[in-house]
């Protein structure tokens, strides 16, 4: 990966521990408005939607036949537009609490850091046989974790204004 991309990608796993951190225990598995996820309730998605992915970008591959980052663009375009509800798939959707502050940040530190050393160490080129997003088909390692750093980025704006709404 480029190194502005790895830098990218480390902001995001460091703005996600910072921003989580903030919450007390309490506020974590507090509802902040109708209709809202707990902060707690964002973490253990973003969990859930990261912790399979080493698996995936360690696992069997293909040749993409392509280039790696064809999907990126698309990702980046679906997840970091904020003005859009996005349905979350069923086995990804969180569970109710309540959540361990410490428990959870050690466990999304960790997938954070399995990510991050495959973004360094492996040929992000090859097609993933085992990620699929939904109307995408399967993704490169390169563009898995691409979506996996513009999904945390999306849900870490959730957060954000989970925080807001605590603060006011």
């Amino acid at each position: 990966m480029s190194e502005k991309i790895l830098t990218a990608f480390g902001e995001t796993g460091k703005e996600l521990t910072n921003i989580l951190e903030q919450f007390t225990q309490e506020e974590l598995n507090a509802v902040p408005f109708e209709g809202s996820w707990t902060a707690g309730q964002v973490g253990d998605h973003i969990l859930k939607s990261i912790v399979g992915a080493p698996d995936a970008i360690y696992g069997p591959t293909a040749d993409a036949g392509r280039a790696p980052d064809e999907k990126v663009a698309q990702i980046k375009s679906v997840f970091l537009d904020f003005t859009t509800k996005l349905k979350s798939p069923d086995f990804i959707l969180p569970g109710d609490g309540p959540f361990d502050k410490a428990e959870l940040n050690a466990a999304l530190a960790d997938s954070w850091k399995k990510l991050a050393k495959a973004s360094e160490e492996l040929d992000l080129s090859p097609l993933c046989t085992l990620a699929k997003l939904p109307g995408s088909g399967p993704l490169t390692r390169l563009e898995l974790l691409y979506f996996c750093m513009v999904h945390t980025q999306r849900h870490i704006h959730q957060l954000r204004e989970i925080a807001d709404v605590r603060n006011n």
